[in-house]
Parts: structure tokens; C-alpha cells; sequence
């Protein structure tokens, strides 16, 4: 399902085939001239969904979807192109490469599934969360900045500890400006903040950024909110694990996971 354009306020403008400027919507956390990986992600599942529509056709699934980091997002147009590593009819891999300036920054691999009716046997362990409209407006800008962070809108159950938190977002800015989105794009969209929802430590003292986002779902979500059970682990030695449970108002829908470099902010 295709959720149209508002007509209003989007992440990215298209200035052609395959480039894109981001807004002030699509501006990081950790820095203001970077763009936050949220919105790269979903632009990203967005030009997938169409090169699928466009040259593979109806009748597959988006299964899985791994995203590398490759270097620094700069605020600046970027240009994206889509290759079909291994065609089928049943099993394809695309790939996704963003460039800035020429140089690769982010590579999404996404695996594409036949799709079937599996209704007889479907089941899952993890139960439902609760429901967005039974949690209170929670402002993640008390602990970040940037302009993506302030579109979003969230509701949070209480925090029981640092690094493990349930909580919901959801945003009305349109992925590209004028173009109709996938529900599946706009979801991939709002679960990159998973590593910044359940706070281990003070981000003015500690840096914890994502070098990778990998995305498994077994349905596909459908509605406007992204529900994220998530945990955040540090280990001893410079890295993490942030490990989330994805759910959309229907019940869970996959798992997502995060690697992070961690270390402390700079001082002086």
C-alpha cells in the first residue's frame, strides 16, 4: 500500500533521476551538518520500492534489508543508484549505493522473497506492545538535537533501566517531496532511532554511533507508527549491540540490529 503525498513538508526534494537534497527535516543528531541515518534509510528503501515496482514486478517481499555506513553523511545532495545483484523469480538481491561528491557513503543490500500464503502456519513468540495511543507524547529533543528528531512523534512506555526501552514513532513529513511512499519505506524510515530511544549513557559525554543497520522482517508492516522494543548493550572494549524487537499496531513484524562504535566525546 502507497501512502500519498501531503503536499507539505518532506525529508528530501528530487533535483533528478537519481539525486536528492535533503531539508532541514533530514538533519542529524550527533551533528547538524549530517544528515540522521533515519531518513537516508528510508530514501534508500524508497528507491528500491520503485526500482521493484518498476523492473521486477508484483508478488515479492521485502525480507531483509542490511544497511553499511561507510563514512561521514554530509548535509549535501546525494545521488543514488540501484543494481540487481542476483535475478529471480522467487529469490533477488538489489543493491542500493548513495554517493556524495562521488563517493560511496552508504550501501543497502536488500533480499526480495517470493510472496505466498504461509496464514496456516504463522506465529510468533513475542507478544504485542502496547498501543500507541495508550502512551503519553514523549520528547526525545529533551536528550537530542536536529532537525529529524524534531519531526518525529513519540510515545514511550517508562523507561525500567538505562539501554532497555518500548516505545513508538511516528512522522507526517513526506519521505520525497511530491512522490507517493511505500508504507514499508516510511516504517524503514523510523527505526534507526532504535540506538537513540533507549540511552545508555549521556550522549554529551559518551559517543555511540551506528556503523550499520540490519533490518529482518517476516510480514510486512502496514500503518503509521514503528514500534520499537529495544535493548542496548556496551561491551568493555569500544563496542555495542543496539537489538530491537519491530512492531507496527498489529503485533511484531521483524528484529533490527545495530552495531556501534563507542567511545568518549572529545573534550578541550
Amino acid at each position: 500500500m502507497t501512502i500519498a503525498p501531503t503536499g507539505h513538508e518532506s525529508y528530501y526534494e528530487r533535483t533528478d533521476e537519481h539525486h536528492y537534497k535533503p531539508t532541514p527535516h533530514a538533519q542529524g543528531a550527533w551533528s547538524p551538518d549530517e544528515q540522521h541515518f533515519g531518513p537516508v534509510s528510508g530514501l534508500l528503501a524508497h528507491v528500491l520500492d520503485r526500482h521493484v515496482t518498476e523492473r521486477t514486478g508484483p508478488g515479492m517481499a521485502l525480507a531483509r534489508i542490511s544497511y553499511d555506513i561507510l563514512g561521514r553523511i554530509a548535509f549535501e545532495e546525494c545521488e543514488i543508484t540501484v543494481e540487481t545483484v542476483r535475478p529471480g523469480r522467487t529469490i533477488e538481491l538489489l543493491e542500493a549505493v548513495l554517493r556524495i561528491g562521488g563517493r560511496p557513503v552508504v550501501r543497502a543490500r536488500a533480499w526480495l522473497l517470493a510472496s505466498l500464503d504461509t496464514t496456516a502456519v504463522a506465529d510468533s513468540p513475542f507478544e504485542p506492545i502496547p498501543h500507541p495511543d495508550t502512551l503519553a507524547p514523549w520528547s526525545m529533543d529533551d536528550t537530542w538535537g536536529g532537525g529529524y528528531i524534531a519531526s518525529l512523534d513519540a510515545r514511550r512506555v517508562p523507561a525500567q533501566r538505562k539501554g532497555r526501552t518500548t516505545a513508538w514513532l511516528s512522522s507526517t513529513v513526506d519521505l520525497v517531496a511530491g512522490e507517493p511512499r511505500s508504507e514499508l519505506a516510511s516504517f524503514l524510515t523510523l527505526v534507526d532511532p532504535a540506538n537513540g530511544i533507549a540511552v545508555q549513557q549521556d550522549p554529551t559525554a559518551w559517543m555511540f554511533p551506528n556503523v550499520d543497520l540490519t533490518i529482518h522482517l517476516h510480514r510486512t508492516p502496514r500503518g503509521p507508527w514503528t514500534g520499537l522494543d529495544t535493548t542496548v548493550t556496551f561491551g568493555p572494549a569500544g563496542q555495542g549491540v543496539t537489538s530491537s524487537v519491530l512492531h507496527d499496531i498489529h503485533g511484531p513484524v521483524g528484529h533490527a540490529e545495530q552495531i556501534l562504535t563507542v567511545r568518549p566525546q572529545p573534550t578541550g
